[in-house]
């Protein structure tokens, strides 16, 4: 929605001003993120409603030229990880319908294989 300079930026869902995250490196900037095995913010996942909306994301991630350090299909869900300026971990991902989730004798299968990211675009045309 709105940024100022570089030390804040506030984010909305789908343009509706009330629904904002504010995110802002006031007390951070410079410092390092926590070290592993410290307490902490692991990471926030941001679920999408559509696979499309979830595509439409990602072009914007890459037209902001932000890194994706994990496109994943988890067999239930699709979804990219990426780190905020602080180095928090960020999820955004869409479930697929779970008459499609897979599932062995009534327990589910979850993995983690390499997402096609180019295939997840081709969403925004379709």
């Amino acid at each position: 929605m709105q940024r100022y300079v570089h030390d804040v930026a506030f984010l909305s869902a789908g343009g509706y001003h009330h629904h904002i995250i504010a995110l802002n490196t006031w007390e951070s900037k410079g410092g390092s993120p926590p070290g592993p095995q410290t307490t902490g913010l692991y990471h926030v996942a941001i679920r999408y409603p559509m696979r499309a909306a979830l595509a439409d994301a990602l072009r914007r991630v890459i037209d902001a030229g932000i890194t994706i350090e994990g496109p994943s299909d988890h067999g239930v869900s699709e979804a990219l990880y990426l780190r905020d300026p602080d180095k928090n971990g960020i999820e955004l991902s869409w479930d697929r319908p779970k008459a499609e989730w897979p599932l062995t004798k009534d327990v589910l299968d979850m993995e983690t294989r390499t997402l096609d990211t180019r295939e997840l675009l081709r969403e925004l045309t379709a």
